[in-house]
């Protein structure tokens, strides 16, 4: 690659620590001079908002969280971090929950203060996806970036093995999509391959010990890194399809990139030697779909479109909608016919080294 590039590096501020969330949280609020904090969790996770929260004074609890940020959701946050004249945004959770955050801060300019629970990565990304009529839109905006985030793997261990799986997949995804992203160059490539490697040890000591926190530090740690490099390279192939397939329908959003990620590694590699060569090492591997595909074993990793709703009859449509919006980056030139070969092929779960050859 050359050495002929523009890099730009988003400012945030990062605390890591084990055990810490609510100390460093306290710290964050005070630092910020915030009198007025919205906290947003899903109910599900609203008893680990409040060990986290313990320490500052909340002005708003918020537990009106969905998949995808729909339209709808998003204004009702706006209004209600309006009407209780909100100073501060803390979102505890996921990447829905992170995107809820990130949809009000996009209209108010508010800064977010962001204590991940998963390994999505949303947290480290100037990115916004909103929903409507069954259509999810995404943006790049440095209103949305968090201005700190806080890692914490104790927060983690309520994510079960499962779902660890697919989230931790879903940040290696941003890896893998940053080696080829529209805006790739070699420090995105070189934080992605680091990503890759710290993933691929994190995520089987979880599923080895789920109650062991090495591991969650390292799939943290991956996943930061993943969506630092994400955010710098761009939004490639990959999350194209996803975006498309979670927003027109409705599917699991870290079960779908986890379940596309091989297809689409598959698909490129042929076409991008350089990249191959870098994902493959990071793997630890010769060949860099042995190397995904070693860990998805391993993992037990989701598998096939199918389990998750998605059907033969959608593909038509999925192939018009995906085609238009995949960048011309794209190493491989995806035509109607090859798009169509790939979502076959993950609708069944099919060898994805199929797609080499097609």
């Amino acid at each position: 690659m050359s050495l002929t590039f523009e890099h730009v590096t988003l400012g945030q501020r990062v605390l890591f620590g084990t055990g810490k969330a609510a100390e460093n949280l306290a710290s964050e609020v005070s630092r910020f001079g915030a009198r007025r904090v919205m906290v947003i969790a899903s109910e599900s996770e609203s008893s680990i908002a409040g060990e986290v929260a313990a320490g500052i004074e909340v002005a708003l609890n918020y537990d009106d969280v969905a998949p995808h940020v729909p339209i709808e959701k998003a204004g009702k946050a706006r209004a209600a971090a309006a009407e209780h004249r909100i100073d501060l945004l803390v979102c505890v959770g996921g990447g829905s929950t992170t995107g809820l955050a990130k949809a009000i801060a996009l209209t108010s300019g508010l800064p977010i203060v962001a204590v991940p629970t998963t390994y999505a990565g949303s947290e480290a990304t100037n990115v916004w996806g909103l929903t409507e009529a069954a259509r999810k839109s995404t943006g790049v905006d440095d209103k949305v970036l968090p201005a700190t985030v806080i890692y914490d793997a104790n927060l983690t261990l309520s994510l079960p093995v499962e779902l660890s799986v697919a989230s931790g997949l879903n940040g290696m995804a941003h890896c893998i999509d940053s080696m080829w992203g529209p805006r790739v160059d070699p420090i995105n490539r070189a934080l992605a391959a680091e990503g890759i490697r710290a993933l691929n040890q994190g995520l089987p000591a979880i599923v080895k010990d789920p109650a062991g926190l090495e591991g969650r530090e390292q799939a943290l740690y991956g996943a930061y890194l993943s969506a630092v490099a994400f955010a710098s390279a761009g939004s490639g192939m990959h999350h194209k399809i996803c975006h498309v397939l979670g927003g027109t329908w409705n599917m699991p959003h870290a079960q779908t990139h986890a379940t596309v990620l091989p297809y689409v590694l598959a698909f490129n590699t042929p076409e991008a030697p350089d990249a191959a060569e870098r994902i493959a090492a990071a793997f630890g591997t010769a060949d860099p779909v042995d190397g995904l595909n070693r860990l998805r074993e391993t993992l037990d990793a989701p598998k096939a479109l199918k389990d998750y709703g998605f059907t033969e009859e959608n593909i038509a449509e999925a192939v018009d909608l995906i085609l238009p919006v995949i960048p011309a980056s794209n190493p491989r030139t995806p035509t109607a016919a090859n798009l169509t070969a790939l979502l076959q092929a993950a609708t069944a779960g099919d060898d994805p080294k199929t797609l080499t050859d097609f």
